[in-house]
């Protein structure tokens, strides 16, 4: 691929990042998956923040939707954050809703390197159109759903100093570019 970083470039680019590389974008765009790769490449530790949430409040996500409700949730996904990116260095992928909380995208920006992982309508739709698991898409058509949530969330993510967009490829190719802007942006 023309944008891989060399083994060395890589070793050398994991001795420089020097605080938390958290991802976020819309559901289904691939942040867990590409953290792990990621962490996996840097040799850092990898945490997905939804199952932190899962395991801090004892139930799932759909669960705390429709028993206490989204303002409540993204209260709870704040101080696990918090809590995450105070660990130090390492890879954190986040919900598709948190960085478009202006009080959790001010701890993400001010503790660590945020990356966006951006795709097109479509891509998000094949990976995350069967999964039921998806508060956010109940009760309305996921196309009109997705639709409305990018373009609300588009203006809070594009504060992320790393932009990567992601097609329906491998994550390998995310990964590789994630790597390079982070590379440029160190």
């Amino acid at each position: 691929m023309e944008h891989e970083l060399s083994p060395d470039k890589i070793a050398a680019l994991a001795r420089r990042i020097d605080r938390p590389v958290v991802l976020v974008g819309m559901m289904g765009v691939g942040k867990t998956s590409v953290g792990r790769r990621l962490a996996g490449i840097l040799h850092l530790p990898f945490t997905d923040a939804d199952d932190e949430i899962v395991h801090a409040a004892q139930m799932s996500i759909p669960e705390m939707f429709e028993q206490y409700g989204e303002a409540y949730f993204r209260d709870g996904e704040r101080r696990v954050i918090a809590r995450l990116v105070s660990h130090g260095r390492g890879i954190i992928s986040t919900g598709g809703g948190a960085f478009a909380n202006s009080q959790t995208r001010a701890l993400i920006l001010e503790k660590a390197v945020a990356v966006w992982l951006d795709s097109d309508i479509e891509v998000l739709l094949d990976r995350v159109g069967r999964n039921s698991n998806r508060p956010m898409l109940r009760g309305g058509n996921p196309a009109e759903i997705l639709t409305r949530l990018k373009a609300e969330r588009e203006s809070a993510y594009a504060e992320a100093p790393i932009h990567v967009k992601s097609g329906s490829g491998p994550h390998t190719r995310a990964v590789h570019k994630v790597l390079k802007g982070l590379d440029e942006w160190l």
